[in-house]
C-alpha cells in the first residue's frame, strides 16, 4: 500500500488541532473551546484515509488486510502502551470503584468501543470525567469504527454505482449532520460520543479527497482567501466556544469546514497559512500530536486524582511539559519503530501481535472489572473507606424503577410491621434513598412502622411537568400519603442541584417549565411555588412535614480522597472543606425552608450540616469511616450519623400516636 506525498502543512494542522485540546483539558489560557481540535482531527483522518484508498484502488493494489494492518501499525502500539501504563498507575493510585471502571474502559477500548461505554455512562450516577483516564479514547473508537466500515462502504459503491459515489457520500454526510443537529438537543450524549452523529466530520474529509480536480487552476487570491477563512473558522470557536456551547451539531460546522478549506487551499500552492503551518515547531508538534493526545489526559487525571486541591498554574504547566516529553518518547521509541517496520515488519506479524495485545489487555481489563477493582491490594483502613463508594445496606431497595413505577417498590420497615399504617413516610430523590439504613435501624429499634420511597433525580414537588416520570411518581406518592395519612412525611432531596445544576449533569436538572431554558432565578421561584403547594396538600391531609436541608456538597469524592490519603500515609482529617462554602451554596434553600416552617406548626426543618459540620468545616470522615458514597450522597455510616437529628422527630411522632390512642 502506497503512502501519499508528504505535506508539512497537514502536520502543522495537526498541531493546530492538538494544542487547543491540551490547553483546554489542562485549563490553560482562554482556550475555552479547545475541544474543537478533535473535530479537526476527524476531518484530517477522513481526508487522508480516503486519499490512500483512492490512490491504491486506482493503482489496482488495494487490500483490506493491508489497509487494516497499516491502521493497526499507526494507532495501536502507542495506545497499548498508554493503556498498560494507566492500568499500572491505577493499581497504586485508584480506589477500587474507579479502578474497576478503568478496567472496564480498557476492555471496551480493546473492542474499539470505548465511545459506547462512555455514552452509556452519561448518566446520573456516573463518575466525573476527571476520574476517567481513558475518557479521551472515545474519539479513537469513533475513528477505528470508521476505518472498519468505510472501506467496506467504498467497496460496495462500485460498478454502476461508482459514478454516484460522491453523491452517496454527500447524502450520508447530510444524514449524519442532521442526526447530530437533532441529537444535540434531544440526546446530547449520543451526539457527542456515537459514530452516526460524528461520521459527517470524517465524511467531510472523505468527500474532499474524492472531489475531481482538487484545488488546481484557482487563482492565488482565491486560495489565500480560502486559507484565511479556514484558519479563522478553526481558531474562532477555540476562543469563543465553552463547555455550555451545544456541541457538536451545527456548532462543529466552522471547524469542519475550516479544516476542509485549509486542506483544499494549501494543496494548491504557497498560501501564507501553508507557510505558517510548515513552520518547523508546528510540524514537530504535529508529529507528536497522536502521542500527545494519548498521554496528556491520563497524566492529568492521575495527578489531579492524587492532588488534594485544584491544580494551580505551575502544576498545569508542569503537566504540559511532562505530556510533551512523554509524547516525544512515545513517538521516537514506540510509534517510529512500528511505522518504520523495525518491529513486526510483516502484515501477518503486525496483525497477530495486535490481536494478541488486544486479547491480553482485554482479559486484564475484564479481570479488574470482575474482581471489583481488586480491593485486596489496599490496606485495611483504605479498604474500609473504599467500601463506602457503592450503595450498600439496602440503600437502593426503595428506589423506584423509572420504566415501571410501582408501589411495590415502597420499603416498609420493619418487616413484621409492614401491614400496619405507616407512622412516617420518607420520600424524595436519591438523597432520600441514602437515608434508608438509618430509617430501617430506627424503625426496628423503636418498633415503629416507617415507609420509604425514592426516585433518582426526582425532587418531591408538585407540578414537575418537565419530567413525566417524576410527575407520575410524585402524584402516586401524594395520593398514597393522602390515603394512608401517616403522622409525618420526610421530604428529602438534593435541593440546590434543582436550582443551580451541578458539575456533572450541568443544567439538566434545573427546575423549569417545559421547553424553557434553564435559569436559576426562575428555578428558585419554581421551587418555592412547587414545595409550598406540596406542603399545603400534605397539611390538608393532617400530615406533619419534615423538610431535610441539603447535605453538604463536597468538592471531591470522599471515598477516593480518603483512600488516597490513607495510601500516602497522610492525615485523613484533611478530607474537609469550609462550612462557609456550603452555607453560601444553600443560602436560598435554607432561607426558604426556614420561612416555610416559621409560623406553621405542621412544618419542621432538619439540617444535616448541624451534624456533619462544626461551624468551620464540613467533614468527609469520622472515626475511620467515610460519611459519603461520592461527593453528595451519604454512605451508610453517614446516614447513621444523622440518628441524633432524627430521634426527636420520631419521639414526637410516637408521643402523638400514643396520645391519640388514649
Amino acid at each position: 500500500m502506497s503512502s501519499l506525498p508528504y505535506r508539512r502543512d497537514i502536520d502543522g494542522l495537526r498541531a493546530l488541532a492538538i494544542l487547543p485540546v491540551v490547553f483546554y483539558h489542562l485549563g490553560l489560557g482562554g482556550f475555552t473551546g479547545g475541544y474543537v481540535g478533535v473535530d479537526v482531527f476527524l476531518v484530517i483522518s477522513g481526508y487522508l484515509i480516503t486519499s490512500i484508498i483512492r490512490r491504491d484502488r486506482q493503482a489496482g493494489r488495494f487490500s483490506f488486510v493491508d489497509f487494516w494492518a497499516r491502521r493497526a501499525r499507526r494507532i495501536l502500539p502507542a495506545l497499548f502502551v498508554m493503556m498498560a501504563v494507566s492500568l499500572a498507575a491505577g493499581w497504586f493510585l485508584m480506589e477500587p470503584r474507579d479502578y474497576e471502571q478503568l478496567g472496564r474502559a480498557v476492555r471496551y477500548q480493546t473492542m474499539f468501543a470505548s465511545n459506547i461505554l462512555f455514552w452509556k455512562q452519561d448518566g446520573y450516577f456516573d463518575a466525573a470525567s476527571e476520574f476517567k483516564p481513558l475518557l479521551h479514547t472515545w474519539s479513537l473508537s469513533v475513528e477505528e469504527q470508521f476505518y472498519i466500515l468505510f472501506p467496506l462502504l467504498l467497496a460496495a459503491v462500485s460498478g454502476r454505482l461508482l459514478r454516484w459515489r460522491l453523491a452517496i457520500l454527500l447524502a450520508l454526510l447530510a444524514l449524519s449532520l442532521a442526526a447530530s443537529v437533532w441529537a444535540v438537543s434531544q440526546r446530547p450524549g449520543s451526539a457527542f460520543f456515537l459514530l452516526p452523529m460524528r461520521a459527517w466530520e470524517l465524511l467531510a474529509g472523505a468527500v474532499l479527497a474524492l472531489l475531481p480536480g482538487g484545488s488546481r487552476g484557482h487563482s492565488q487570491w482565491s486560495l489565500q482567501l480560502a486559507a484565511t477563512l479556514g484558519i479563522a473558522a478553526i481558531l474562532l470557536p477555540v476562543f469563543f466556544y465553552d463547555s455550555d456551547t451545544p456541541f457538536p451539531g451545527l456548532a462543529a460546522l466552522p471547524a469542519v469546514l475550516g479544516t476542509a478549506l485549509l486542506i483544499w487551499a494549501n494543496g494548491a500552492g504557497d498560501t501564507w497559512v501553508r507557510r505558517l503551518l510548515g513552520w518547523q515547531p508546528l510540524v514537530w508538534f504535529g508529529l507528536i500530536s497522536y502521542s500527545l493526545y494519548l498521554w496528556h489526559w491520563p497524566l492529568y487525571v492521575f495527578v489531579q486524582y492524587h492532588a488534594l486541591e485544584t491544580l494551580g498554574l505551575p502544576a498545569r504547566l508542569g503537566l504540559l511539559a511532562a505530556s510533551i516529553g512523554l509524547a516525544a518518547l512515545s513517538l521516537y521509541y514506540v510509534e517510529a519503530p512500528f511505522r518504520e517496520r523495525k518491529l513486526f515488519a510483516g502484515r501477518r506479524q503486525m496483525l497477530g501481535a495486535a490481536l494478541c495485545s488486544l486479547l491480553l489487555l482485554g482479559v486484564i481489563g475484564q479481570l479488574v472489572r470482575h474482581y471489583d477493582g481488586v480491593p485486596s491490594r489496599l490496606s485495611e483502613e483504605a479498604l474500609r473507606y473504599a467500601k463506602a463508594s457503592k450503595w450498600r445496606d439496602g440503600q437502593t431497595d426503595c428506589m423506584f424503577d423509572k420504566k415501571a413505577l410501582s408501589q411495590e417498590s415502597i420499603c416498609r420497615f420493619p418487616a413484621e410491621l409492614a401491614a400496619e399504617r405507616p407512622l412516617l413516610v420518607s420520600w424524595g430523590d436519591s438523597h432520600s434513598a441514602a437515608l434508608s439504613p438509618l430509617l430501617r435501624e430506627l424503625a426496628t429499634s423503636r418498633r415503629l412502622p416507617i415507609w420509604q420511597a425514592s426516585l433518582a433525580g426526582c425532587p418531591p414537588l408538585l407540578g414537575m411537568l418537565e419530567k413525566d416520570t417524576c410527575l407520575r411518581f410524585n402524584q402516586q406518592m401524594l395520593e398514597f400519603v393522602e390515603q394512608q395519612r401517616p403522622g409525618g412525611v420526610i421530604l428529602a432531596g438534593r435541593w440546590d442541584m434543582y436550582i443551580y445544576g451541578d458539575s456533572q449533569d450541568g443544567t439538566r436538572n434545573i427546575l423549569r417549565e417545559p421547553d424553557d431554558t434553564p435559569d436559576s432565578s426562575i428555578a428558585e421561584a419554581l421551587l418555592r411555588q412547587r414545595l409550598s403547594g406540596m406542603i399545603e396538600r400534605l397539611n390538608a391531609a393532617d400530615v406533619h412535614v419534615w423538610l431535610v436541608k441539603d447535605v453538604p456538597l463536597l468538592p471531591f469524592k470522599a471515598p477516593a480522597r480518603l483512600v488516597r490519603l490513607s495510601l500516602s500515609g497522610e492525615d485523613v482529617g484533611r478530607a474537609r472543606f469550609p462550612f462557609a462554602e456550603h452555607a453560601a451554596r444553600v443560602a436560598y434553600v435554607n432561607a426558604l425552608f426556614d420561612a416555610l416552617a416559621e409560623g406553621n406548626p405542621r412544618v419542621s426543618v432538619l439540617d444535616p450540616s448541624s451534624v456533619l459540620c462544626d461551624g468551620l468545616d464540613c467533614f468527609a470522615e469520622r472515626d475511620g469511616w467515610s460519611l459519603y458514597m461520592d461527593n453528595n450522597h451519604l454512605s451508610t455510616q453517614g446516614a447513621h450519623e444523622l440518628g441524633p437529628l432524627f430521634e426527636p422527630m420520631l419521639q414526637s411522632l410516637d408521643d402523638s400516636r400514643i396520645a391519640s390512642q388514649k
